[in-house]
C-alpha cells in the first residue's frame, strides 16, 4: 500500500508520540509498503527528504518556533492546511493515518475527507499534556479541557477508524468525545532491549519530558529520603529541568542525581540495561512507551497509579504502584525493591513476559488490518471545499 502518515511531532523530536510515529513508518516500510510522512519542519522551511536509511519519504510542513517552549515547533493552521493538502495530492495514498488533531493532522484529515480517501486516526492526546505548555491558568483548566476534547471530536470524527494505545486511552476518548476506537499498543522491539547487567550501586531511572505532568520532583524527594546508597539518572529535557536541578541541589542529592538531557538511542539502551528500577511518576500517560521499553529490558517498574500505567504495572508481579503525590509510599516501595535483588529479578522477568504481548510486529499487524479494512470500503463522495 501507499501510506501517508500525518505526525505533528516526528524525529528529531524526542517524545513518545514522535518515537511511535518513527517506528510505525520504518516498520511499515520494511514490510514493503511505500510510506510517506507529513510532519513539521524542524528548522522552518518546507522540504522533502528521505528518512530511515531511505525507506521513508518525509514531507516537512513550514513551521515556527513556539515561544513558550524551546523544544516545540508549531505549524500555523492557515499554512499547514494548503501544504498538507498539496502533500496528499502529490502522494495520492491508499490510506491516510493521522497521529494527532493539531495543525498537520487537522489539515490532512480535512483533505482526506474532502477527497474521499480512507482515513485512520490515532489519539495520543490528553489535555493535561497541553495546558502547562499553553500556560493556561489553573482556574481555566477544566474549561480548556472541554474545548480541547470538542476539538478532538471535530477532527477525529472525520476518520473511518480510530485507535488509541490502550483500553484506558480508548475509554477516555470515547467518554470525552463519544467516538468509538480500537486499542492498539504502540509496540516495542522487545529483543532490542535484552542484555546488560545492573551497576554495583543500585540506580533508579526516569526517562521522559521534564515537564510538569511528569512529576519528577516527587521522585527527587523520594530519592533524597532513601537510606541505602542509590543513584538517580534522569534522561530527557523540558521546561522544568532547571527547577528540578535546583530542587536536587536543595535536597542534598549532589552527584547522586544525574540529569543527562537528551541522549542517543545507544546511550538510552545502556541506561535501561544498567538500572535497578525504572520509575514513572507521571499522571498523564496514555501508554508510556518508555515504561514499555524498561520492561522489555527486564526491569521492575514503580509507577503512579494513574491513567494507563496500571495496564502495565501489576503490583507485586511486575513492580509497584503508588498513589500520585504520595512521596511516603513512593519512598517505601523504592526502598523495598532496592533492598531485594531477588524481587527485582523476579519482577523483571515477569515484566519482560508481559511486554512480549506488546511486540512491535503485533502492532504492525494490527495497523495493516485496519488499513486493509478501511481501504476496502467504498470511497465516500468527495466533499465540496
Amino acid at each position: 500500500m501507499r501510506i501517508l502518515l500525518g505526525a505533528d511531532t516526528f524525529a528529531p523530536d524526542v517524545n513518545g508520540a514522535a518515537r511511535f510515529a518513527e517506528r510505525l513508518a520504518i516498520g511499515l516500510a520494511r514490510r514493503g509498503h511505500e510510506v510517506h510522512v507529513a510532519a513539521p519542519s524542524p528548522d522552518g522551511p518546507r522540504t522533502v527528504h528521505r528518512f530511515g536509511g531511505g525507506a521513508v519519504t518525509v514531507h516537512r510542513v513550514r513551521s515556527h518556533r513556539y515561544p513558550l517552549h524551546e523544544n516545540f515547533r508549531v505549524c500555523l493552521p492557515w499554512v499547514a492546511r494548503p501544504e498538507t493538502a498539496a502533500v496528499l495530492d502529490e502522494v495520492d495514498p491508499d490510506v491516510v493515518h493521522v497521529q494527532a488533531h493539531f495543525s498537520v493532522g487537522r489539515g490532512l484529515a480535512a483533505a482526506a475527507s474532502a477527497t474521499g480517501r480512507p482515513l485512520v486516526a490515532t489519539n495520543h492526546f490528553m489535555p493535561e499534556n497541553l495546558v502547562a505548555h499553553a500556560r493556561v491558568p489553573a482556574f481555566l483548566h477544566r474549561a480548556a479541557a472541554r474545548l480541547a476534547w470538542h476539538d478532538v471530536r471535530r477532527v477525529l470524527g472525520r476518520a473511518d477508524a480510530r485507535t488509541a494505545p490502550t483500553p484506558r486511552a480508548v475509554e477516555l476518548l470515547t467518554r470525552r468525545t463519544g467516538l468509538p476506537a480500537t486499542p492498539i499498543s504502540c509496540g516495542v522491539d522487545v529483543a532490542r532491549y535484552a542484555g546488560g547487567c545492573e551497576d554495583p550501586t543500585p540506580t533508579i531511572l526516569f526517562v521522559g519530558r521534564l515537564d510538569q505532568e511528569k512529576r519528577v520532583d516527587e521522585l527527587l524527594r523520594a530519592t533524597a529520603r532513601l537510606a541505602a546508597p542509590v543513584r538517580l539518572e534522569i534522561v530527557g529535557d523540558g521546561s522544568e529541568r532547571a527547577a528540578w536541578r535546583r530542587l536536587a541541589a536543595e535536597l542534598g542529592l549532589g552527584d547522586r542525581a544525574v540529569f543527562h538531557g537528551f541522549v542517543d538511542e545507544e546511550t538510552l539502551l545502556a541506561a535501561y540495561r544498567r538500572c535497578a528500577v525504572f520509575c514513572m511518576p507521571g499522571v498523564a500517560e496514555l501508554q508510556s512507551l518508555v515504561t514499555l521499553e524498561a520492561m522489555a529490558a527486564g526491569k521492575p517498574v514503580v509507577a503512579a497509579d494513574a491513567m494507563a500505567l496500571p495496564h502495565l504495572v501489576r503490583p507485586g508481579r511486575t513492580g509497584w504502584l503508588f498513589p500520585p503525590g504520595d512521596v511516603d509510599v513512593l519512598t517505601s516501595v523504592l526502598d523495598a525493591l532496592l533492598r531485594d535483588p531477588a524481587a527485582r529479578r523476579r519482577m523483571g522477568t515477569a515484566a519482560r513476559e508481559l511486554v512480549s504481548g506488546h511486540a512491535l510486529d503485533a502492532t504492525l499487524d494490527a495497523f495493516e488490518g485496519v488499513y486493509d479494512r478501511v481501504a476496502a470500503r467504498p470511497a465516500a463522495p468527495a466533499l465540496a471545499a
